[in-house]
């Protein structure tokens, strides 16, 4: 081989050594940002689980009280989703994240220096905000950034540091239950910590490529692409961007949007169904439930150790699977999963056999089937589903279909009956059952 024949292979191995390098800093970037959003949503919504029976004894709540301090959070979260869905298609998926992720510092800190109840509850509510933004901005950002050939691995790890958010707050809660009577609020501060990083975080991340092309910003959009996915990829991906952007204002122009009513009108049942499974329910009140069995405060609380230990090792099963199988395939399953755990309980109740260590492992099996099939396809077919110039706002609709299912029983969840109760989700209502049998 000819000296100027070695130099130009030497170049060329030495371009795509940079370019894999640039790749692979990226995907650990996104892998970031998708892991610290997620885990951000789970932590806040289940950091109520432990501290709730302090804030009883602290605040001197009855029932009613205690649901506004669980619910309030899903108040804003709602409200939350929809004004990201309306902002990030104006101003970008980066740019609001970082104001979310600020938002969840002073939330914390606000949670935990809350000097009465109401103050309490209107930094919940704020809380709820930013969870109910990173839940539609996360998805669209990993989406829109993770590699085709990786995508359903990337939407699962979003439910994978949910579930590790959800376990994170059950370990902070059991270390600080004897940690004195403001225990409480140390566990709403140690999510501050998470927050600024994932504020650091979002500083170096990118804008998304699909967003640069829909802003007319091509080259920016181009350029990001080859980093991610290497030149020749980054051609192609390109070329199905601007043809998505086209086809969809096209459509939109012609029709008036009827290529989303079809797919708004699945996600639209999708996001009711998923709540009305009643997965929130059951995480939240399952230490209550337990409780209600004759086990003993420490012990319920460590029941949770349980639950959501659960919830990750099947939520990192889907990592496998999601790609392999499919997304319909896994949803039937899980379906079928969750159907046959609360049918048992509804069967041991009416016979009067749902002993606590039997309920607890049957709602295991419940965590269990949702975590590896259900929530991860859930948050992986949403942005992929919508075409690129609505996916903001049509990821904000799903969450709108929530709003009677998510906000409208916990409030008087703990001292409703049976029928109220099953509005919420029908597992709310089998534990409710359940619990009222062993009364």
């Amino acid at each position: 081989m000819k000296r100027g024949d070695c130099e130009l292979v030497g170049k060329t191995n030495f371009k795509t050594d940079r370019a894999k390098q640039h790749s692979s800093f990226y995907v650990v970037l996104l892998g970031a940002t998708a892991t610290l959003g997620g885990a951000m949503f789970g932590f806040d919504i289940a950091i109520i689980v432990g501290a709730g029976p302090f804030l009883v004894e602290h605040f001197a709540l009855n029932d009613l009280a205690l649901g506004w301090a669980y619910s309030s959070l899903l108040f804003g979260c709602v409200l939350g989703s929809v004004l990201a869905g309306q902002l990030t298609d104006r101003y970008g998926r980066r740019n609001i994240l970082i104001w979310v992720a600020l938002l969840f510092v002073l939330t914390s800190i606000g949670c935990c220096v809350a000097p009465t109840f109401a103050a309490l509850v209107a930094a919940r509510f704020a809380g709820g905000l930013a969870v109910g933004a990173v839940s539609v901005l996360s998805p669209i950002y990993v989406a829109e950034m993770a590699p085709p050939k990786i995508r359903g691995r990337m939407g699962a790890t979003y439910q994978l540091s949910i579930t590790a958010g959800i376990l994170a707050s059950f370990l902070i809660n059991y270390c600080l239950r004897n940690a004195g009577e403001w225990n409480w609020r140390w566990m709403f501060l140690t999510g501050a910590l998470p927050s600024l990083l994932f504020f650091a975080v979002l500083l170096k991340a990118p804008e998304t490529p699909r967003f640069l092309f829909r802003i007319a910003r091509g080259q920016e959009g181009r350029a990001l692409l080859e980093r991610l996915l290497g030149e020749e990829e980054a051609g192609i991906e390109a070329a199905e961007i601007e043809k998505s952007l086209a086809t969809s204002l096209g459509a939109a122009n012609r029709n008036g949007w009827p290529v989303l009513r079809r797919v708004l009108a699945v996600t639209f049942v999708l996001a009711i169904l998923v709540q009305i499974t009643g997965i929130t329910a059951i995480l939240e009140y399952t230490p209550l439930v337990l409780k209600s069995f004759g086990w003993l405060i420490d012990a319920a609380l460590f029941s949770t150790f349980l639950t959501g230990g659960t919830n990750l090792l099947s939520t990192i099963l889907s990592l496998w699977t999601i790609d392999r199988y499919g997304r319909r395939p896994l949803y039937i399953l899980g379906s079928l999963g969750m159907a046959v755990s609360l049918l048992l309980i509804v069967i041991l109740t009416l016979f009067n056999r749902a002993q606590g260590a039997v309920l607890l492992c049957l709602l295991l099996l419940f965590i269990a089937s949702f975590a590896s099939c259900i929530g991860p396809v859930f948050w992986t077919v949403l942005p992929e589903i919508f075409p690129n110039r609505a996916r903001g706002h049509a990821m904000a609709h799903q969450f709108v279909g929530c709003l009677p299912v998510s906000v409208g029983i916990p409030p008087g969840w703990p001292d409703t009956d049976i029928r109220i109760s099953c509005v919420h989700g029908w597992p709310a209502g089998v534990l409710r059952l359940a619990s009222l049998a062993r009364n």
